[in-house]
């Protein structure tokens, strides 16, 4: 599996950002299982609100991004949970993307919630995954109660640790799966073709 690329994408822009920690974390295993991995912080990203109208080369680092994704196997995407979703900023990013980024594409979901489990979050993230007729991961790694579980930069629990992962593991393991039929979702998302 040393051909395997994975792209962590972190969805959080804070500081102290425990998605960048977990995102991190699934890096760090899928090396350990053999592939090359890129971590995409969209803290560094100048991604203005999107517009359609707006070509995607003329939308600050738009295409850089893109670019990035269109050469990863894998992906896998990390969010804090907003108001039962997932974050802005990786909202935008997905909505630069189209097809040609995600099409037939793994992709690992993590996200992260100062309460409980943040299920909606990897619901909706799953959703727009499945428009761009990405394969998502059946696992996925909930991160909940963030303001106690990390101690020195590191994760406390070893089970919420060992999910985490077993996120960036299956993201090597299932890169090179080829999905087939297309979602229902994905052919009827027009608006992902010609990104």
């Amino acid at each position: 599996m040393t051909d395997v690329h994975v792209v962590g994408v972190c969805g959080s822009l804070r500081e102290e950002s425990v998605t960048r920690v977990g995102i991190e974390r699934a890096l760090e295993s899928a090396e350990r299982a053999g592939a090359s991995t890129e971590l995409v912080d969209l803290v560094e990203y100048d991604l203005p609100t999107f517009d359609p109208d707006r070509k995607r080369e003329a939308a600050g680092d738009a295409e850089a991004l893109a670019t990035r994704l269109r050469r990863a196997d894998a992906i896998v995407l990390g969010s804090p949970m907003y108001h039962g979703s997932y974050s802005s900023p990786l909202k935008t990013a997905l909505d630069y993307c189209g097809f040609e980024e995600f099409e037939e594409t793994t992709v690992g979901l993590l996200a992260v919630s100062g309460g409980s489990f943040p299920v909606t979050a990897l619901e909706h993230m799953r959703s727009v995954c499945r428009a761009l007729n990405a394969w998502v991961i059946p696992h996925q790694a909930a991160v909940p109660n963030s303001h106690s579980v990390l101690e020195d930069g590191a994760f406390a629990d070893a089970k919420l640790e060992e999910r985490i992962a077993t996120l960036g593991r299956q993201a090597v393991q299932y890169a090179t799966i080829e999905p087939d039929p297309d979602s229902f979702e994905s052919d009827q998302n027009v608006g992902a073709e010609g990104k």
